[in-house]
């Protein structure tokens, strides 16, 4: 009798056991499965510059909006971006350790310093300075780590690449930015 008892135990436990452990997967594939971040760029003092009292370097407050659809948290470590134009790099942005919480947004305000006489140097500057539009990209890769479900810690690095298109006589910016997470 204590025979076939314990072996409908040991099924019943079984069985819920896999249960659980299909939960489990089909959980990780779907809901907690990783999303890519969302990153935007706001240079934010564009207005005060003007083109007619340039030094050698140039310091542009800038707004970097990050938003991660995740449902865990992403903490990342101090990082530098690039500015990029016609394939030289102009600019540098320096973005300090933070945490980005689940399913939510943060907003990191920075200074990205621009060396004005890379844009000098290059050949196509006055050509682009003349059309109104400069091109530029940036790429940014932020290592850190991923917290899922508070104790679960994975080793993730994000890489952003924008293009950015900066108008010259209205001062005004669009960005478009592609990021990719790496667990």
């Amino acid at each position: 009798m204590a025979s076939k008892k314990l072996k409908i135990c040991m099924a019943v436990s079984a069985l819920f056991l896999i249960i659980v452990i299909a939960v489990i997967i089909a959980l990780i594939f779907t809901v907690f499965k990783i999303k890519q971040p969302v990153v935007s760029v706001y240079p934010t003092g564009l207005r005060n510059l003007s083109f007619s009292n340039l030094s050698l370097t140039v310091s542009i407050p800038t707004l970097i909006t990050i938003t991660n659809p995740n449902h865990g948290d992403f903490r990342y470590v101090n990082s530098t971006g690039y500015v990029n134009y016609d394939g030289n790099v102009v600019a540098e942005i320096p973005l300090v350790t933070n945490s980005v919480p689940a399913r939510s947004k943060i907003n990191i305000s920075t200074t990205a310093e621009f060396n004005v006489s890379k844009f000098i140097e290059d050949q196509n500057f006055w050509v682009d300075v003349m059309s109104g539009t400069l091109n530029l990209t940036s790429n940014t890769v932020m290592p850190g780590k991923a917290t899922i479900l508070k104790f679960i810690k994975l080793k993730a690095t994000t890489y952003s690449s924008c293009d950015i298109s900066l108008h010259i006589i209205s001062k005004h910016v669009e960005s478009n930015c592609v990021t990719k997470i790496k667990l």
